[in-house]
């Protein structure tokens, strides 16, 4: 194993052609990334957790009733063991063949059993408090890393021109710039821990590649000492989420003009920032500087091939954003949450079927 471990960490693998392990060891008047820092992330991780539940119940819950959040009213299914014993085995609602046997079943028609089970399936809905919770926290931390981000990035030269991200490699980096990085490494995995408790998206196993993508990302550069173009990368995407969130909130809310321009804001910068920032300044410009000034080698192409992911799920994210800004110039409001979340469609559903029904 130890063997093993020594093949696999060798220099000519994962570094720069002529740099060894040794050059980017820390001394006391420059400071370096060291692989063991990440080792900190996971007990801040659990921290960010436990302050996540603090502010929901403390902060969260409490605005929303300053702010008069209403819940929707939701009718429960009459007692009916037959129907009650198909949900609880396959959890969810049944084709039309078995609605018809278990309307026989049950003596009722096959639309008092499909509306059975709407409102069955509305029981485990998560309630609109969970969603302002959930949606408040997102909006708010990502709002505090962009001001970070920006109050540590806004004057490095390297900042604004990608090459200098490369250039002078291994670069020793401040204190503020490592904190910013582990911090932001601690936040992906309270992600991860928390997603069994959170709200379930349409592109739940899109976010599930997506938080993967990011912990190998974000774990590589930090041992390689590739932080500049990782701060500014992640900075990228925190500045252009964090409207999102904002805009969920004032969906639940029903502020409509508000939701509405929050979403306009998002809209653009998300496809400005992911759809034409990274590519062109980071993908672009980082091949060309590799293939131009730098032998390739295997952690090169690992770097590559993780930020060429991460671009093709922004590219999957940008496609479900356009087809909003489309329903949005149809309809001149968010007639449901934005990007490919599922939260509320099941509710609002089940309510207007209802009218028509009554």
């Amino acid at each position: 194993m130890v063997q093993f471990m020594q093949w696999f960490w060798r220099e000519e693998f994962w570094l720069s052609p002529g740099i060894m392990w040794e050059d980017l060891q820390e001394t006391e008047d420059i400071r370096y990334p060291q692989p063991h820092h990440l080792l900190f992330c996971f007990p801040i991780a659990l921290l960010l957790v436990a302050l996540r539940f603090i502010f929901e119940r403390k902060i969260a819950i409490p605005l929303s009733k300053k702010l008069s959040l209403q819940e929707k009213v939701r009718r429960e299914p009459s007692p009916n063991q037959i129907l009650e014993a198909f949900y609880a085995k396959w959890r969810k609602g049944p084709q039309k063949e078995e609605i018809r046997g278990l309307a026989k079943q049950c003596d009722l028609q096959s639309r008092q059993v499909e509306r059975w089970f709407r409102y069955r399936m509305n029981q485990n809905q998560p309630s609109m408090t969970k969603k302002f919770c959930e949606a408040c926290w997102r909006a708010v931390y990502m709002l505090i890393f962009s001001f970070v981000g920006w109050a540590i990035l806004y004057d490095k030269p390297w900042f604004w021109n990608v090459n200098e991200c490369l250039d002078g490699y291994p670069q020793p980096a401040q204190l503020s710039l490592l904190g910013f990085y582990l911090m932001q490494f601690s936040m992906t995995w309270s992600s991860v821990l928390t997603m069994p408790f959170d709200i379930k998206q349409k592109d739940f196993h899109i976010m599930i590649v997506h938080h993967v993508v990011t912990i190998l990302l974000v774990g590589f550069s930090y041992c390689v000492n590739h932080i500049r173009i990782g701060s500014v990368v992640m900075f990228l995407h925190d500045v252009s989420d964090w409207p999102l969130f904002a805009t969920k909130v004032f969906i639940y809310l029903k502020w409509q003009k508000t939701r509405n321009t929050l979403f306009v804001i998002f809209a653009l910068g998300f496809l400005f920032a992911r759809g034409i920032v990274f590519p062109y300044k980071f993908l672009y410009n980082t091949y060309n500087y590799v293939v131009e000034f730098q032998q390739p080698y295997f952690g090169c192409y690992v770097f590559m091939i993780l930020l060429l992911v991460l671009y093709l799920l922004n590219v999957f994210w940008c496609c479900l954003i356009i087809l909003m800004i489309y329903r949005f110039l149809i309809h001149s409001k968010l007639k449901k949450d934005v990007r490919s979340d599922s939260e509320g469609s099941e509710e609002e559903d089940v309510d207007e079927e209802d009218q028509k029904a009554e």
